[in-house]
C-alpha cells in the first residue's frame, strides 16, 4: 500500500488549521465535530505551522491508541506540538523518558512496577483519608468569606494533598509544583518557560528522593525505592521521571473536573436534585463528567511506524497523530444521543481516561476522588448556586488540560 493512496481525502492534499479553543464550554470546537462528521481523518496544519493527522471517530482513536504501529514516544520530530519551540531548545532536554512516552518493550515493565499503587484495592483503602481532606477544605469553606472560588478553596487544593500524601510529597510545597506544573500544560508559555520549569521539578524530585533513601519511607517513592534495591541500584532518574508524571497528572487534571463538574452540575439543576436524591447516582454522573469535557483530549498523540489505513484514509509512515477524543466521545456510533448530557448514562467505555497500554495509570484514584467530592459537596451545602453571571467565568482555553481559571459560588 502507498502513500498516494492519501489523495482519498481531500483534506489531505489542502490541510485546514486545526482549532483548539472551544467555542462552547461545554463542547469540542466545532471544526473537531465536523471532522467527526465529515472527514473522520483529516490532515490539518497546527499552529506551529507543522502538519500532522487528526482523528476523530471512537473506534479509529481506540485502534490508534492500541495499534503498536503508532509510537507514543513524544520525542520523535514528527510527534505533534501546539507550540513552536526555538531552535536548539526542548523542554524534555535532561529528564529521562517519561512512561507515557514509552513504547515496547521499555513500556510494559516500568508501568507494572507502579501499577500495583493504584489498584481499586489500594485506593479504597485511602477513601476514609480523601474523604477527611474533602470534609476539612468544605468545613474551611463554608466558614470563610462569601462568595468563595470553588477553584482555590476546594478543587485545587484536594487533589493536591491527595497526590502529595501518596507520593511522600511535602504538601508545603504545593504552590511550587503547582505554579511550575501550570507553566508545562499552558500552550502560551514560552519553550524557556517551559524548560525552566522542568529543570526545577527535576532539582527538587531529585533531592527529595536522595531524603527519601536515606529515609526509607512508606510512601509511593519510597517503596519503588525499596522495590530497585532488591532488583539492584536505585535508578534515581527514573524515579525522578516517574514522580514527574504522577505529581503533575495527579492533581492538574481532576483538579479541573472538580471544578468543571461541580459548574456542569450547576447548571443542569434537576439532574443535580436527582443526584441529591439518590447519592448512589453519583458513580455514573461521574463517568458522563468524564465523557462530556474530556479535559485532556490534545494531550492525546502518536507517531506512526509505519503506513496504516483507518477509515479508508491512509496514513503515511513518520506523520504525527493526534486523537481528538473530546470529538470521539461524541461519536454518535459509540453513545447514544452524544450531546445530552445525562448522569444516568454511566457509560464507562469513553476515552477521557484514554485506552489501550497508556491509559491512565491514576484513574480509579480520580474516580474516587471526584465521586467523594461531589456526593459530600452537594450533601453538605444543598444552597450552592453560581456567584456570578456565566458570561464572567473565564476558562482555560489555552492549557493542554482544559478547566477554568475561577469558579465564584454562594450557598
Amino acid at each position: 500500500m502507498t502513500t498516494e493512496n492519501t489523495a482519498i481525502h481531500p483534506a489531505a492534499s489542502d490541510p485546514e488549521t486545526l482549532e483548539t479553543a472551544r467555542s462552547c464550554p461545554f463542547a469540542p470546537p466545532e471544526q473537531h465535530q465536523r471532522l467527526l462528521r465529515e472527514q473522520p481523518v483529516s490532515k490539518v496544519t497546527l499552529q506551529t505551522g507543522a502538519d500532522a493527522w487528526v482523528t476523530t471517530r471512537y473506534e479509529d482513536i481506540r485502534t490508534v491508541l492500541s495499534d503498536p504501529r503508532f509510537s507514543a514516544d513524544r520525542r520523535h520530530p514528527a510527534a505533534p506540538r501546539l507550540s513552536k519551540k526555538p531552535e536548539g531548545t526542548d523542554a524534555a532536554a535532561g529528564m529521562p523518558k517519561m512512561l507515557l512516552e514509552m513504547d515496547p518493550p521499555e513500556h510494559g515493565p516500568v508501568r507494572r512496577s507502579v501499577l500495583g499503587e493504584f489498584t481499586v484495592r489500594r485506593i479504597a483503602a485511602m477513601r476514609p483519608r480523601i474523604q477527611q481532606i474533602v470534609d476539612e477544605h468544605i468545613d474551611a469553606m463554608l466558614d470563610g468569606p462569601r462568595p468563595a472560588d470553588l477553584v482555590r478553596d476546594l478543587a485545587l487544593p484536594v487533589p493536591s494533598l491527595v497526590i502529595c500524601e501518596l507520593l511522600g510529597v511535602p504538601y508545603d510545597d504545593h504552590d511550587f509544583f503547582q505554579e511550575h506544573s501550570a507553566k508545562l500544560v499552558d500552550r502560551k508559555s514560552s519553550e524557556q518557560e517551559r524548560r525552566h520549569a522542568v529543570m526545577e521539578l527535576a532539582i527538587y524530585l531529585d533531592k527529595l528522593i536522595t531524603a527519601k533513601e536515606q529515609e526509607h519511607a512508606d510512601d509511593l517513592l519510597g517503596r519503588l525505592i525499596a522495590k530497585q534495591r532488591e532488583s539492584g541500584e536505585v535508578d534515581r532518574p527514573a524515579l525522578i521521571s516517574m514522580a514527574f508524571l504522577l505529581l503533575i497528572a495527579g492533581h492538574e487534571t481532576t483538579a479541573n473536573m472538580i471544578s468543571l463538574g461541580t459548574y456542569m452540575l450547576l447548571r443542569h439543576p434537576e439532574q443535580l436534585a436527582a443526584l441529591r436524591e439518590d447519592p448512589d447516582k453519583t458513580e455514573n454522573a461521574v463517568e458522563e463528567l468524564l465523557r462530556y469535557f474530556t479535559i485532556a483530549e490534545l494531550a492525546m498523540v502518536r507517531v506512526t511506524l509505519e503506513d496504516v489505513e483507518l477509515s479508508g484514509t491512509v496514513i503515511p509512515a513518520g506523520s504525527g497523530v493526534m486523537m481528538l477524543a473530546n470529538a470521539g466521545n461524541r461519536d454518535p456510533e459509540a453513545f447514544e444521543d452524544p450531546e445530552r448530557f445525562d448522569i444516568d448514562r454511566g457509560a464507562r467505555n469513553h476515552l477521557a481516561f484514554g485506552y489501550g497500554p497508556h491509559q491512565c495509570l491514576g484513574q480509579n484514584l480520580a474516580r474516587v476522588e471526584l465521586e467523594i467530592v461531589f456526593r459530600t459537596l452537594f450533601r453538605r451545602v444543598p444552597g450552592l448556586r453560581l456567584a456570578v453571571p456565566d458570561d464572567e467565568l473565564s476558562f482555560k482555553d489555552s492549557s493542554a488540560v482544559y478547566g477554568m481559571h475561577e469558579l465564584p459560588v454562594t450557598w
